[in-house]
């Protein structure tokens, strides 16, 4: 009787776990769906004071400026740009974006329509005349103005990231930037000697070169580099220094910008009057790249690091 029994439930058993292997398998819910956040409308007054409103982050970005080009890859924005003016030339990717002209600063504005662009990001090189112009198109135009400090360089990296939507990474960057600045700074404490620095633009006329002034940030990273500009007495931001006057000054260290153009350290020896000058006899001319210091984005920190190394070699080393 209690054989039986055991066999009758393990012969029930089996037939339960065969009914509950064989019945369909419960439907598993459907998810629902998480809307995709809408993006915060920007409102920003540019460097024109013009008020601007973006419906979110543009993801279509024409660059009229080279410096806007620079600044808008070092926040993480490059996917973001469709276009770039003929001058944009770093970083390296931005060579593959299509074309807008820029020389004699002549833009095509049908080459920039054809880009369908939500944003236009233009700069001091261009005019409020051109800025018109593409709004008169439907085009939406953020005037970036430059900086004249560091300081204001850091805003601007952060202005174009708010409007691009890369606010995290340009913290990211000014944080950086402005740690390598202070590393800069902190050894140019410790020198002893700030040597003269004649910064040469264009020496077409060799007899009176131009060269930058009080104001620019040519000057201003000479100074934080540990030196002194020698043209700091022309009275004006850009203008020629004579020959005669470059004697008197007798810089310590002579650097080429123009060294792009062409322009060699060997011929500055041969210059009428230029071989007795201090930094001709002790060879410290060198070529330099000047659009490290021409160019307002995050590119001038580099510049004050090659500065410093070649205004105190061993120091900076």
């Amino acid at each position: 009787m209690r054989t039986l029994t055991l066999r009758t439930i393990l012969a029930a058993a089996a037939l339960l776990i065969l009914v509950t292997a064989c019945a369909p398998a419960a439907p598993a819910p459907t998810p629902t769906p998480t809307p995709e956040p809408t993006p915060e409308p920007i409102s920003i007054t540019d460097g024109l004071n013009r008020s601007l409103t973006l419906s979110g982050p543009a993801q279509r970005i024409v660059s009229l400026a080279p410096s806007n080009t620079e600044i808008l890859y070092a926040i993480g924005a490059g996917a973001q740009v469709v276009g770039r003016d003929e001058f944009s030339n770093f970083p390296e990717a931005a060579a593959s974006l299509p074309t807008v002209g820029g020389s004699f600063g002549s833009y095509n504005s049908e080459a920039i329509v054809a880009l369908k662009p939500d944003l236009v990001l233009a700069a001091e090189i261009n005019t409020a005349e051109q800025v018109k112009a593409l709004e008169d198109l439907g085009l939406t135009v953020f005037y970036l103005s430059n900086p004249t400090t560091l300081d204001g360089m850091y805003a601007n990296l952060a202005t174009v990231a708010l409007l691009a939507g890369q606010e995290s990474n340009a913290k990211i960057l000014v944080q950086s930037l402005m740690g390598r600045v202070a590393e800069v700074e902190k050894k140019a404490t410790s020198v002893t000697e700030r040597p003269s620095v004649f910064y040469e633009l264009d020496g077409t006329d060799p007899s009176a070169p131009y060269t930058a002034g009080p104001g620019t940030f040519i000057d201003t990273l000479i100074n934080m580099a540990g030196g002194v500009n020698a043209a700091a007495g022309i009275g004006t931001s850009w203008g020629q220094l004579s020959v005669e006057e470059l004697v008197v000054q007798d810089p310590d260290i002579i650097l080429l910008g123009d060294a792009a153009y062409g322009v060699t350290v060997e011929a500055i020896g041969q210059r009428a009057g230029w071989d007795g000058l201090q930094a001709v006899k002790t060879g410290h001319v060198y070529p330099f790249n000047d659009d490290l210091v021409s160019r307002p984005g995050p590119r001038l920190v580099d510049a004050l690091e090659a500065l410093f190394g070649l205004l105190h070699p061993d120091t900076a080393k």
